[in-house]
């Protein structure tokens, strides 16, 4: 008997009862009515997204009861939770860590995070180097003012977390959603990342919020309009991709990790693949227009040559002049970049130059292997074009290009001009690129320099568009890409349905040619 009474008073089954109470008490989030009134704006609480991102039964939630307790004497009747929900779990097998706003509680206002929770979950993925997952809900740094009546004090701003923040973008994948509002800290910490998403009518971002604007700037906007998709996914270049619904903002996030390895110490993840290394499509022999003012789909050209249906294109609605995204040659990662002769004839403006800044350093970053196909005009040209600062925007994606080490290949589809074409490539490294014979080059398109370079008899003939005419077919029979190709201006002109099976051969190589000692570059990666 006595034997019975010690193994029940050594048992503890109470204090595991208590802690199933309040893990109990913190899955009810914000209560019922934040739960529906979360509902009723049309998104998912936190820990339904969590359920719909990773592989079903993987989240291991880290500080799952940490909250604010409501006690009666020594019995706890409520907890609020902490509005962060961090912990690990698994995407298609593979260790992810997450760090999510939970916007019943406090609109995720950050300083009802509670401690340093949401530093932890970054400290997490940055010490034990697997990519880090943010699903961005939250108002903020500060949240409400009211607090400060609460707390009684006011503080000096600093920035939770960043130091680490910064070494993370230069060691692991990082992916974000705007899932919500997102303002200030939450806004800062969605761009502190390799790609975004951000789903219509459903996320908005902004530095603040309509409440402060308003006062601020005397002028009343609403929430779509001062920081919705069409803002940022269009204009700005502050969020990579747009989305019809959470959900599919989930699959974006997948998609993207799925290039990427798990840290800038691995490799890039290689899959087996069926797609034939050497197929040849009949399709590329006619595709470039004979005609050099009419366009054609690049996107078309990446569907023939690249593994099929491997292109996950990166912040399609921004810098449209040039697409940027992640596929696979032969089941091996790589990035692509491509002039669309569709936006601004493939010129390079200020958003096109941002937008390959970024991409040239995520993929260096994470050791991705790089093809452009080229079809490069030079540099947007015009008033616009100036008072954007392209040259300084330009000059920083030269200085991505050749600051570069990834093993890089181009493709040139068609024109090679002026100082942004001759950044097709780093000349004074093995400028691998093997041309199409519709390929044309100089410091000048003919059209143009025809018309600054005789200037003076254009004007003074008696039919000017006649002699201009006569001029350009006199210069167009020494700009042929074969006159090049004699001196060596060129190394290789090839048929175009060659271009899969020769960047198969490169891929292959470029792969053996990556470090062994693989980490983080000696310069970081900058949101």
């Amino acid at each position: 008997m006595r034997k019975s009474k010690d193994k029940s008073e050594n048992s503890w089954k109470p204090e595991i009862e208590e802690l199933r109470l309040r893990e109990k008490l913190a899955a009810e989030m914000g209560g019922p009515e934040n739960v529906e009134r979360q509902h009723a704006a049309g998104r998912l609480t936190v820990r339904e997204r969590i359920d719909k991102l990773i592989d079903k039964n993987s989240f291991h939630e880290v500080g799952a009861i940490t909250g604010v307790p409501n006690y009666d004497g020594d019995r706890l009747v409520k907890l609020q939770p902490s509005n962060c929900v961090i912990g690990s779990g698994t995407i298609d097998q593979r260790k992810v860590i997450l760090g999510c706003d939970d916007f019943t509680i406090r609109g995720g206002a950050a300083d009802a995070a509670i401690g340093r929770k949401a530093a932890y979950a970054e400290r997490m993925a940055l010490d034990m180097r697997l990519p880090m997952i943010r699903l961005i809900e939250g108002t903020g740094g500060g949240g409400s003012v009211k607090f400060l009546e609460t707390m009684s004090y006011t503080y000096v701003p600093a920035n939770p977390a960043l130091d680490i923040m910064v070494e993370l973008l230069s060691t692991v994948p990082v992916a974000c959603a705007a899932l919500g509002p997102v303002a200030g800290l939450g806004a800062a910490r969605t761009v502190f990342s390799h790609f975004s998403v951000m789903p219509k009518k459903i996320g908005q971002l902004f530095v603040a919020g309509p409440p402060v604007v308003e006062p601020a700037t005397g002028k009343k906007v609403t929430k779509e309009e001062l920081g919705g998709y069409e803002i940022h996914t269009r204009g700005s270049g502050v969020i990579d991709n747009e989305v019809e619904s959470e959900e599919e903002a989930f699959e974006h996030i997948k998609k993207f990790l799925s290039y990427l390895p798990n840290s800038v110490y691995e490799m890039p993840p290689v899959i087996e693949t069926h797609d034939p290394p050497d197929r040849r499509e009949e399709e590329l022999l006619s595709i470039i227009p004979k005609n050099k003012r009419r366009s054609y789909s690049v996107r078309r050209i990446l569907e023939l040559v690249l593994d099929k249906e491997s292109f996950f294109e990166i912040g399609q609605k921004q810098g449209r002049s040039v697409l940027t995204g992640l596929a696979r040659l032969s089941g091996k990662p790589v990035g692509i970049m491509a002039n669309d002769t569709a936006f601004l004839a493939g010129a390079i403006d200020a958003g096109a130059s941002m937008k390959m800044v970024r991409f040239v350093d995520m993929c260096d970053t994470f050791h991705i292997p790089v093809v452009n196909f080229v079809d490069n005009p030079g540099f947007f040209i015009g008033v616009d074009s100036e008072k954007q600062g392209t040259i300084r925007h330009g000059a920083r994606m030269m200085f991505a290009i050749y600051q570069a080490t990834v093993p890089w290949c181009s493709i040139i589809l068609r024109r090679v001009f002026g100082v942004a074409g001759a950044s097709h490539g780093n000349h004074s490294k093995l400028n691998l690129r093997y041309a199409w014979p519709s390929g044309e080059w100089g410091s000048l398109p003919i059209e143009g320099g025809v018309q600054a370079a005789y200037k003076r008899q254009i004007e003074a003939s008696d039919d000017p568009d006649a002699l201009r005419a006569e001029i350009e077919k006199r210069l167009s029979k020494v700009t042929s890409p074969f006159r090049s190709a004699e001196v060596f201006g060129i190394e290789e002109i090839i048929d175009p349905r060659n271009t899969r099976p020769l960047l198969v051969e490169w891929i292959t190589n470029a792969y053996r040619l990556l470090p062994s000692d693989l980490g983080p570059k000696k310069r970081g990666m900058r949101p």
